[in-house]
């Protein structure tokens, strides 16, 4: 039965985690070279038209469609262009709110997700090249993973693992693809030699302002309904946002004796990337230890790892969120417990059964495998079809204005570094 406050509660979700991708554009405006803002922001906004269009036409009905030949890979086509979802009636997979809710929830995290994916590939790829990479990897990428984890009869899900708001299908996604493809286009000109500084914090204050209320309908909508369930995914991410901002900004002091903004604000969007996938499973205090724990990893991956293997990943999608996204799907099977939601079949490891455990640890397995390899298949056909990166010159004058004649700050006239 439809429950007009569930639907008020899910219609507000998702307006808030649409205002996220704008937020998340400010928040990798601010990163970048002055030169480069524009692309960038343009960047994350062409993925709100692309990822709509292709959502209502094909992209639903993949994900949440019927399970095509029992393999829980993809769903069919009966629901293409949003045929038989109603916005009156009830779908399959949630009672209380309508159909076309469910849809439209969903819609805004397949927006965001591509989003978080071009911040690996920031001041070198050419925006039509890139327009077309997004738009085979949603189809090949996104889609079906989304149907493994969270459609009926998805073969993730099958496993017995779980996923709240998207450790797998967005964060894991998102961060391992870009990896994948930062390495295939290679490294901005100049890369480990000169320094690369955010142009304006404020900028990055600002966007992961918006990032983090955001987020609280991210985790806290995904109960579809207000309810107790909904309470819980709130508080754990405010708790375990709040551990990983300290923990990082701990870090910052200990080893560098200054405690930053861009350090803070990153702290912060990494504890909500680690809580996402439990957040409606794990209890109050697993959030904080989830929180703690996650800004040391990420930092390690962001540091030392990078260094070593010189990867060229510009905004750290596959630092924060591909790692993130690992361990938030780990702890999940760490602290997890069916009172909370029985949608979890088994209690976490610390609460003293295994088979969850085993069943996170193969879901991110199989999530991390799939989006690697499928996105390594895109970017490599692409490379050989067309021309995926500006040349030298351009990358030198900047894509702002070799790639959209547009700047940011037109009356600059200083050197930018």
């Amino acid at each position: 039965m439809i429950n007009s406050g569930d639907v008020a509660f899910v219609l507000i979700g998702s307006m808030l985690v649409f205002f996220m991708t704008p937020g998340l554009g400010l928040f990798y405006g601010g990163m970048v070279r002055r030169k480069n803002v524009i692309n960038t922001l343009m960047s994350v906004l062409f993925c709100c038209g692309l990822a709509t269009v292709m959502w209502f036409a094909v992209g639903y009905s993949i994900s949440f469609g019927e399970d095509v030949g029992g393999l829980g890979v993809v769903g069919n086509l009966s629901n293409a262009f949003f045929s038989g979802v109603s916005a009156t009636e009830a779908g399959p997979y949630a009672a209380n709110i309508p159909g076309a809710l469910f849809a439209i929830f969903q819609l805004m995290f397949c927006i965001i997700t591509p989003a978080i994916l071009v911040g690996a590939l920031e001041g070198r790829m050419k925006f039509s090249a890139m327009f077309v990479f997004i738009t085979f990897w949603l189809l090949l990428v996104y889609y079906p993973l989304a149907h493994m984890v969270w459609g009926l009869g998805g073969f993730i899900a099958g496993l017995g693992a779980v996923d709240f708001a998207g450790g797998n299908v967005i964060h894991i996604s998102s961060g391992v693809s870009g990896l994948i493809a930062c390495i295939i286009l290679g490294k901005r000109k100049g890369y480990g030699i000169q320094a690369y500084h955010p142009h304006n914090i404020p900028m990055i204050f600002t966007g992961g302002a918006i990032l983090w209320v955001g987020w609280f309908a991210f985790n806290g909508a995904s109960a579809l309904a207000a309810n107790g369930l909904a309470v819980q995914a709130m508080g754990n991410t405010m708790i375990a946002s709040a551990a990983a901002m300290l923990s990082w900004m701990l870090m910052e002091s200990i080893l560098y004796k200054k405690v930053t903004v861009l350090g803070a604000v990153t702290g912060a969007i990494i504890g909500l990337v680690a809580i996402t996938p439990g957040s409606g499973y794990v209890p109050f205090g697993a959030a904080l230890f989830i929180g703690a724990l996650v800004s040391p990893i990420c930092l390690f991956f962001m540091t030392k790892v990078k260094q070593k293997f010189g990867y060229d990943d510009s905004l750290d999608a596959f630092g924060c969120h591909g790692i993130g996204g690992i361990w938030g799907g780990i702890a999940t099977g760490l602290f997890a417990q069916s009172a909370i939601n029985p949608i979890a079949q088994w209690d976490g490891l610390f609460f003293g059964a295994t088979e969850l455990f085993v069943a996170q640890l193969m879901a991110v397995g199989i999530s991390v495998i799939y989006s690697a390899v499928m996105t390594g298949v895109i970017m490599l056909v692409l490379k050989k079809v067309m021309n995926i990166r500006v040349s030298p010159e351009a990358e030198a004058l900047g894509l702002d204005i070799s790639e959209h004649s547009e700047q940011g700050y037109p009356a600059f006239s200083g050197i930018d570094q």
